[in-house]
C-alpha cells in the first residue's frame, strides 16, 4: 500500500487508471510512470492526452525528479503531477514549488516520519526565500 501527501496531510490514492512506463507509451495513455533519469526535454511529444505523471525517486539524495517536474510545467503541462518513492518531509516544500501536486510514499515511510511532519511544510508558499526577503523589507 501507499499514502498520498498533499497539503492537508495523508490521504488515500483516488487514482484508478494505473499507470503506464514511459518505454510503452502511445498516444491515447491517461497516465504515465516515468523514471528519474528520463530527460525531460524528450516528454513533450509523450504528454498529449496524460491526465497523470508520475516520476519516481528511487533517493532522497536524487534530485532529478525536481528538475523534471519543474521542466514539465515550464513546458506547460497542467495536469496531475505527482512524486513517487523516498521524498522526506523536508523536501515537501521543494517538491510543490517544482510543481508537484502531491507525493506517494510507502506506508512505512508514512510511519516514520508522520502526518505532522509534512503537513508542518504544507506552507510552501509563505516560507520560501522570497516570502522571508519581503517580509524583512
Amino acid at each position: 500500500m501507499s499514502v498520498l501527501v498533499t497539503d492537508t496531510g495523508f490521504g488515500t490514492d483516488d487514482w484508478t487508471q494505473g499507470y503506464v512506463a514511459l518505454s510503452d507509451a502511445a498516444n491515447d495513455v491517461v497516465s504515465l510512470d516515468i523514471p528519474s533519469d528520463t530527460d525531460p526535454a524528450t516528454l513533450a511529444d509523450k504528454l498529449i492526452g496524460v491526465e497523470m505523471v508520475r516520476v519516481d525517486f528511487p533517493s532522497f539524495a536524487d534530485g532529478r525528479g525536481f528538475t523534471i517536474a519543474r521542466h514539465l510545467r515550464l513546458s506547460g503541462y497542467t495536469g496531475r503531477l505527482r512524486a513517487k518513492g523516498h521524498v522526506i518531509s523536508d523536501q515537501y516544500a521543494m517538491a510543490r514549488r517544482c510543481g508537484f501536486d502531491e507525493v506517494e510514499i510507502s506506508d512505512e515511510h508514512a510511519a516514520r516520519q508522520p502526518q505532522e511532519d509534512w503537513v508542518f511544510r504544507a506552507d510552501w508558499k509563505a516560507h520560501d526565500y522570497q516570502a522571508r526577503m519581503r517580509s524583512d523589507a
